[in-house]
């Protein structure tokens, strides 16, 4: 198997906590440089990840000198569209994490660097790669739901905040759970869809239960003045062939139905949720049923092995598209429709108006 040498920008929580197990688990990827802004945290990388002459620095532009294939941008939500397309500019193809940039504008200027320099970027939503996202996915396209015309896209935590790194700081991030975990539920109700086309977006965010006392975080207590960003936001999708998507997503809300990263699908031939494993509902034979597929035995697309995990396969479908030119699961140009409709639930809740698109 060929072996590429990667950089990585950003050495936090999402490094250490997702792509760089992973990547050391796919054993055909050598990350030879490490940057982040905490020198020692990109010190802290290279020892348990990279090879034995691998470089540090500060600076991401002195790693993108380096003769690398591929950078991963794992850094607050800010600076993603900045080192995205300088790193492709230098000749690097990017796997970026989600979301993937604060705002459509730049989400747009990703992909048409992508486009100019003829380099892969893709973006890190791994829950499509989770078995019963896979099934489902293959379902959808089987046409076994039918006309899919309304869907829920679930992201909501009861408290659960999190309380490291710069998630309440809404300059670095753009926001709060709608851009932090509302983004995966509504990339996998897109993606189920196979609807990219957005018509409108009406959207409420509140900021409620940040400055309470009593928190019962499930990650310890917050500071209420670094808490610049909503506790919750919803959305009201339509998209141009009438179908509607609700999104839900919430760090804090009174609430006890709890989900996060999940789909609820309504079709004319069947529904399908992910509420309790997942389920598919229809009527046959004149009457009601439910199917709950047993997702433990044999494999799905994407999905194969023992101990495999989606961040796996993730890293896996990114190796192979820079080496076999195989074609991408998540694609840039999805992401950034994404990125489009969150920009437009808050430009709603700021307004007070409900967004039109034109194109």
């Amino acid at each position: 198997m060929e072996r590429i040498k990667v950089g990585i920008v950003g050495c936090g929580g999402i490094a250490n906590g997702k792509h760089l197990p992973a990547i050391k688990r796919n054993g055909n990827i050598e990350i030879v440089a490490f940057c982040d802004l905490k020198a020692e945290r990109a010190e802290e990388a290279k020892k348990n990840y990279g090879t034995e002459d691998a470089r540090v620095y500060t600076d991401y532009t002195e790693l993108l000198k380096e003769d690398l294939t591929a950078v991963y941008v794992l850094t607050p939500n800010k600076s993603h569209a900045a080192i995205s397309i300088a790193a492709m500019k230098s000749g690097k193809h990017v796997m970026c994490e989600k979301p993937m940039a604060k705002t459509y504008a730049e989400a747009k200027q990703m992909v048409d660097t992508a486009k100019e320099t003829n380099k892969i970027l893709t973006i890190g939503y791994q829950n499509r790669y989770r078995a019963d996202a896979t099934y489902l996915k293959r379902a959808c396209e089987n046409g076994d739901l039918g006309d899919i015309y309304y869907a829920k896209a679930h992201a909501v935590r009861r408290r659960a905040v999190p309380t490291w790194g710069v998630f309440l700081n809404e300059e670095e991030q753009g926001g709060g759970p709608l851009i932090d975990i509302g983004t995966h539920a509504l990339d996998l109700t897109l993606w189920m869809m196979d609807n990219y086309v957005p018509e409108s977006v009406t959207g409420s965010v509140f900021r409620k239960l940040a400055d309470q006392k009593e928190q019962g975080n499930a990650f310890g207590e917050w500071n209420p003045e670094e808490f610049t960003v909503e506790d919750s936001a919803f959305g009201f999708i339509k998209m141009k062939n009438g179908a509607t998507i609700v999104l839900e997503s919430s760090w804090a809300l009174n609430t006890l139905e709890v989900d996060e990263a999940k789909t609820s699908l309504c079709g004319t031939k069947a529904g399908a949720d992910m509420k309790e494993g997942l389920r598919i509902n229809r009527v046959q034979y004149n009457k009601q049923t439910v199917e709950k597929p047993d997702l433990n035995s044999g494999g799905v697309a994407f999905y194969q092995g023992e101990g495999q995990k989606e961040t796996d396969v993730e890293q896996r479908i990114f190796y192979h598209a820079i080496t076999k030119g195989s074609e991408l699961v998540v694609k840039p140009e999805q992401a950034m429709v994404v990125t489009r409709i969150l920009e437009a639930i808050y430009e709603s809740a700021n307004t007070g108006k409900t967004v039109y698109f034109n194109e």
